[in-house]
């Protein structure tokens, strides 16, 4: 946000703030979720390095192609356990999927 538009909505009595700020999440919350959405972030691009569609995927993981898309974009009904199978189903090995979750 730039800074004119942060000191209006201060100005009328907006307090600005982060996410973890709004929610009360802990460290160790926002660790969890932001792990979550670097797995579905690379899971949605292996997948198109691999020129398959969101149904390719699904059929591989005898899945549909909602459940697809919602690890694609995060959906928290989404266990980490189901994005790392999807990842190892694409043959991401495991060194790749540490280096994922070791990304910063």
């Amino acid at each position: 946000m730039n800074s004119e538009k942060k000191r209006k909505l201060e100005a009328k009595g907006w307090r600005i703030g982060s996410t973890q700020e709004f929610l009360g999440l802990s460290e160790s919350e926002i660790a969890y979720i932001e792990l979550k959405l670097k797995l579905g972030e690379n899971l949605k691009k292996i997948r198109l390095e691999k020129q398959l569609t969101q149904i390719d995927l699904a059929k591989l993981l005898r899945s549909n192609q909602s459940r697809v898309a919602k690890m694609e974009a995060g959906d928290p009904s989404v266990s980490i356990d189901l994005l790392i199978k999807s990842l190892l189903a694409l043959g991401t090995s495991h060194q790749d999927l540490a280096g994922i979750i070791s990304q910063n």
